[in-house]
């Protein structure tokens, strides 16, 4: 990465060669493209965590800045692609949604390159209430959430999203649910690290998914 062969893309647009669908990823790791003309400085990963004001602990900062600098860069040939969602509130709504959201995500990926790596990413409430900043048919009230059922149905639908094991299936390399307490009230976010989130070792659990994209990448981009 630091030599500059592998650079990033935030949003960028894929389009489904088979069937002329396209979709902006969240963030895919790249071969550098042709230079777009851009003027402003490309970001790295660092800069944009400092932009976006995400907060980390010592540790985690820490072990941030010893990770080789990856710098953003006009896309190429895409390496992997990750689509991140989000299921805070109204569960039973979000459900459908999300699958469909998410499973048209790996399909755009592969349409567009069978050999590039799918990498999908939920994260899910089960707080027992929510103050939407959105919903305001509620007035001052939260939305309630019969906990955990809620989580446990929109977990329960994104767990049947396809995943493949070779490049001529079609799903997703890679798949991680995180779950947590999220009242959007002020307080805290607490991570969920018991039922119903995946448990360590579970093949939805965040590190699982870590792990498998990385054995994912080095072997099938290991000449890179």
């Amino acid at each position: 990465m630091e030599s500059g062969k592998v650079a990033f893309g935030i949003n960028h647009k894929m389009v489904d060669f088979v069937n002329d669908k396209e979709k902006d990823l969240d963030l895919v790791l790249c071969r550098p493209g042709a230079s777009t003309g851009q003027q402003r400085k490309p970001y790295t990963l660092a800069s944009l965590a400092k932009k976006w004001g995400i907060e980390l602990t010592e540790d985690e900062q820490s072990r941030f800045e010893a990770l080789p600098v990856i710098t953003e860069a006009p896309v190429g040939q895409v390496l992997v692609a990750l689509e991140a969602k989000a299921c805070m509130t109204e569960h039973g709504k979000a459900g459908p949604r999300l699958y469909d959201e998410l499973n048209s995500s790996h399909q755009i990926v592969h349409g567009a390159t069978s050999q590039a790596l799918a990498v999908g990413f939920c994260m899910v409430n089960a707080a027992d209430k929510f103050y939407s900043p959105t919903n305001r048919h509620n007035g001052p009230d939260a939305n309630a959430h019969k906990q955990p059922h809620a989580a446990q149905k929109a977990i329960e639908a994104v767990s049947r999203l396809p995943r493949r094991s070779g490049s001529i299936d079609r799903g997703y390399d890679g798949f991680g649910i995180v779950v947590v307490d999220l009242p959007n009230d002020g307080t805290p976010v607490k991570l969920v690290t018991g039922a119903p989130a995946p448990a360590v070792g579970n093949i939805f659990h965040y590190d699982s998914m870590l792990h498998r994209v990385a054995h994912e990448y080095d072997t099938n981009f290991r000449t890179i």
